[in-house]
């Protein structure tokens, strides 16, 4: 689980409801079913005719990812990339093949098949760059729903205000229940604000956060793949890793170390 997108929304969401208290409000006020439907339903109606079904299909992986931890394989990567650079620099790039067995990010295998079968450079880098673009664009549809979300409940609140009001003013004749009334129809206001902010927008910030890192783990993988169909030394190629990772020297992996039963290492399935 990604303690801080649970404890996060759970320390805000507590953090506006103990304020309320503090001034002596009653929790019970703040909950109204008919402002939770307009605000919740509308946004949901709204962000549902914006983006396509097969979109919305998706909703509970995106959430599924934004609530739990996801290790993108950069330090077995690095372990990985390095020990094929070592192996090819001894016994060339068609040793390769049958260490690919050991790989189970699609990526990284797609890459080095790539590579062990000769294929030119450029043509390497084109497919592989074109992936990771293919991957940023689906994640930003993903980011986008919570986005719209965002953008959406705010003013489904102000329409469940507004909605409120309107049935207030349609009963002016019983003053005794106007500051009842006018009272509850701005919890509707309180709802849309409170989960644009607390929900939406922080879920879609930290997809984005999620997707950076993906990426980035990606881009180091590429880096790694082009230059041991290079040749280049692996002491080189360590050193670039590196920098992708951007560790300090006493963080930094160390591909001497035991890696797994025979020595082999595994990238984790991510993408």
């Amino acid at each position: 689980m990604d303690l801080s997108t649970t404890i996060g929304i759970i320390f805000g969401i507590g953090s506006l409801l103990i304020g309320f208290v503090l001034e002596k409000g009653n929790i019970g006020s703040l909950a109204q079913l008919s402002a939770a439907i307009i605000v919740f339903g509308g946004t949901l109606g709204a962000v549902a005719a914006s983006f396509p079904l097969e979109h919305l299909k998706n909703l509970p992986q995106l959430l599924k990812i934004a609530f739990t931890n996801q290790s993108f394989g950069v330090g077995e990567a690095y372990q990985t990339l390095v020990r094929f650079a070592e192996k090819a620099r001894r016994e060339g790039l068609l040793s390769l093949e049958q260490e690919l067995e050991s790989v189970t990010d699609k990526f990284t295998r797609q890459g080095m098949q790539l590579v062990i079968d000769g294929t030119d450079p450029d043509i390497t880098r084109e497919i592989l760059e074109s992936n990771i673009a293919v991957m940023e664009k689906r994640h930003k549809i993903g980011i986008g729903i919570f986005e719209a979300a965002g953008g959406y409940a705010p003013t489904m609140g102000i329409i469940g205000t507004v909605m409120g009001l309107v049935h207030v003013l349609g009963n002016l004749a019983d003053p005794a229940s106007l500051s009842g009334s006018i009272a509850s129809a701005f919890i509707a206001t309180l709802y849309g604000v409170s989960s644009a902010n607390l929900i939406w927008l922080p879920i879609a910030t930290k997809l984005k956060q999620k997707d950076k890192a993906e990426v980035a783990s990606m881009e180091m993988i590429l880096d790694g793949i082009i230059s041991i169909q290079a040749g280049e030394n692996p002491s080189i190629l360590k050193e670039k890793l590196k920098t992708h990772m951007g560790a300090s020297e006493e963080e930094k992996p160390n591909p001497e170390e035991e890696i797994g039963a025979g020595g082999r290492a595994a990238i984790g399935e991510t993408r």
